[in-house]
């Protein structure tokens, strides 16, 4: 209930503005209105909508929603504007994962090092293999354990947004059937910098990395630093 009225939010199906009734979201997607309530409150709680009596939820304006919930980035991913939503969300990890990358190499502990070498592995494995899952799933945890090993809450806490990233690239077909080696090797180079300490190598290529992506999902002109975008 919660992801197909996200959906429509998203795409802007159900416009800024719009009232939403309870009874009416009720038999429109065949549920009680104890469950659209709960589907409200989570709206309400991602600024997506507001709640008034006698007047009924909602839709508020764009400006409101909380972009960064992983949410409303998987609902985004989902619609009409996704090559917007992937441009914006590339632009914000080069803001960020490169400096991320940076920190982690002097701060990163060894059994995060550690974490970081098993997982470019086994993306080295399913890239081999075609198992886009495994390497999906290999691939949130290197991002993961890279954020995590900068010691900083707040940039640990963007882990989330990247996992969306990651995920819609798989599950929208934006990746290749079998994941590009010079990516892989690039994740490796991260990995090997921050292990050995190099913080210059570490932002260097993890920012390939976003570039790389970018210019994947969206052609090598929107890569982040092309034609397409601004660094």
């Amino acid at each position: 209930m919660l992801d197909r009225i996200g959906v429509l939010l998203a795409s802007g199906e159900l416009a800024e503005g719009q009232v939403l009734r309870a009874d009416d979201l009720g038999v429109r997607f065949g549920v009680s209105r104890t469950v659209v309530r709960e589907a409200v409150r989570v709206l309400e709680s991602m600024g997506m909508v507001s709640s008034r009596r006698r007047v009924g939820t909602t839709v508020a304006p764009r400006s409101r929603w909380n972009v960064y919930d992983p949410l409303l980035i998987r609902w985004r991913l989902a619609g009409p504007g996704r090559d917007d939503q992937l441009r914006s969300l590339s632009e914000l990890r080069a803001g960020f994962e490169p400096v991320a990358a940076r920190y982690a190499a002097g701060r990163a502990t060894p059994e995060q090092c550690g974490a970081l070498t098993g997982a470019v592995m086994d993306m080295a494995v399913h890239g081999r293999s075609g198992d886009l899952d495994a390497y999906l799933d290999a691939d949130v945890r290197f991002h993961r354990a890279l954020l995590e090993a900068t010691g900083n809450e707040m940039l640990a806490a963007l882990a989330d947004v990247v996992t969306e990233v990651l995920t819609g690239r798989t599950h929208h077909g934006l990746m290749p059937a079998l994941p590009e080696p010079a990516a892989i090797r690039l994740h490796g180079d991260v990995a090997e910098a921050v292990g050995s300490g190099d913080a210059d190598a570490a932002e260097r290529a993890m920012r390939a990395i976003i570039s790389e992506a970018a210019g994947a999902m969206l052609g090598p002109d929107q890569a982040v630093g092309g034609r397409g975008t601004r660094p």
